[in-house]
């Protein structure tokens, strides 16, 4: 598969599980969690999705297209490990909603980075919520959900909040 097919197949199975996940999360209270802005366009989908709904963005370096970026007091800027243990003193463990797609092509440091982003990530979890992910992660009080219908396996990983 070349790289632009597998990025083409991770959009679209980014896009697939953020709208199987959206009646589950509408009937939830909190704010959604955007871990990574890059460019906004997921951002732009979630707002689309859940309209009038808090949506909070961790960004190392804004830079994404002007109509993606999300108002100041959403925006929690800086390096991951920083910023998500700073959001979860602000915010608390009230989320009804994290999707995170952090990661680099190197697999190796996309699983030593997983190891504590999953728990950071914890710390903002409301019980009874969901996490989506780009990578597997351990948290002990997550239970994995079976992939949606038309996700391939192992893309991207589902989680409820115990």
């Amino acid at each position: 598969m070349s790289r632009l097919d597998s990025f083409i197949a991770r959009m679209q199975a980014q896009r697939d599980c953020l709208n199987f996940l959206k009646p589950a999360v509408q009937a939830l209270p909190g704010p959604i969690l955007e871990v990574g802005l890059g460019n906004g366009r997921t951002y732009d989908h979630l707002r689309d999705l859940f309209p009038g709904r808090a949506i909070y963005v961790f960004e190392r370096k804004v830079a994404a297209h002007p109509d993606c970026i999300p108002p100041d007091d959403r925006l929690f800027l800086g390096e991951a490990r920083d910023a998500i243990p700073r959001a979860a003193r602000q915010l608390g463990a009230c989320a009804a909603l994290i999707h995170t797609d952090l990661g680099t092509g190197d697999h190796q440091a996309n699983m030593a980075m997983g190891k504590w982003l999953g728990p950071a990530l914890d710390a903002l979890a409301a019980p009874g919520g969901y996490v989506l992910a780009n990578q597997p992660l351990d948290v002990a009080r997550w239970q994995r959900l079976p992939d949606p219908p038309g996700v391939p396996a192992g893309r991207y990983f589902l989680y409820r909040v115990a």
